[in-house]
């Protein structure tokens, strides 16, 4: 993948044919060493679940199928894939003869996973699964009605992070639809709705929402946004375990939510469709 320029705020023209060096890797350990996370182990277990509504292919006698693509791409892979780069390989498809759905699933497996670096699962879902994409909204109690005073918007403030004196141990799930942070290279904003379930002493409530707004002007990758969160709560509010999970906002056809998770604390979780997406 060397030479290959990022895509995400170029012009370019979109493919007649699938051509896997549009995809460009974005290397995790970039992100990853501000925080203190080398290569030597991972503090979390988690993957990004990508789906891509706008997936299309023509079958052996030319005619359109559609399908919604979901891909899981594991945390531990060296790389994550570019978005925008994304979109336009999954646009050659478009114009592409394939024999069936299963050639077209593998297809994308491959390729993303040369890209990544990792084990990528790719489920299609076809028209007949088109009623079982149901709309479910993340469980949890909402930190949004809190009535506070909040001026930290960027950079991230984990010194919100707090654990009250004598608190008892719980486990709960705490959940927040007004996240929003910017893309690192075009500075367009990314909205998502946060979940955050742990096991430990209660987080104080008024410091998780302030400190998930101050994300708001904070430019990075959605993956990069989730594991800060993981590790700013878990060093500053030290919770038996942990999870994060986010559900961004699709943009160009693709919602990326990414979860990362203290290892065995929670099964992977459902590949839910929140009422914003």
């Amino acid at each position: 993948m060397a030479g290959i320029a990022n895509p995400l705020g170029r012009r370019a023209e979109y493919p007649n044919a699938v051509d896997p060096t549009r995809l460009f890797p974005v290397a995790r350990a970039e992100a990853r060493q501000p925080l203190g996370i080398g290569a030597a182990g991972l503090p979390f277990a988690g993957a990004d679940i990508w789906n891509a509504w706008e997936l299309s292919w023509l079958d052996s006698r030319g005619k359109p199928c559609v399908a919604v693509a979901e891909l899981r791409v594991p945390c531990d892979s060296p790389n994550l894939v570019e978005s925008k780069s994304l979109k336009l390989y999954l646009n050659g498809y478009a114009m592409t003869c394939f024999d069936d759905a299963h050639a077209v699933r593998a297809r994308i497996a491959r390729d993303v996973a040369d890209c990544t670096g990792g084990d990528v699962e790719v489920a299609l879902r076809e028209r007949p699964e088109f009623a079982r994409l149901q709309v479910t909204d993340f469980a949890g109690e909402s930190l949004d009605a809190q009535r506070l005073d909040i001026t930290d918007y960027a950079p991230p403030r984990p010194q919100h992070l707090a654990v009250p004196p004598h608190a008892r141990v719980v486990e709960e799930a705490l959940v927040s639809d007004v996240f929003r942070s910017r893309c690192p290279v075009t500075g367009q904003p990314d909205w998502a709705s946060v979940q955050v379930r742990y096991r430990g002493k209660s987080i104080d409530r008024a410091g998780l929402l302030r400190y998930l707004v101050s994300f708001r002007d904070h430019a990075d990758f959605h993956e990069a946004c989730v594991e800060r969160m993981f590790i700013d709560i878990r060093r500053q509010c030290a919770p038996l375990e942990l999870m994060v999970y986010a559900r961004f906002l699709r943009r160009g056809g693709i919602d990326i939510n990414p979860w990362r998770a203290t290892p065995g604390f929670a099964a992977t979780p459902a590949n839910l469709r929140g009422t914003r997406q």
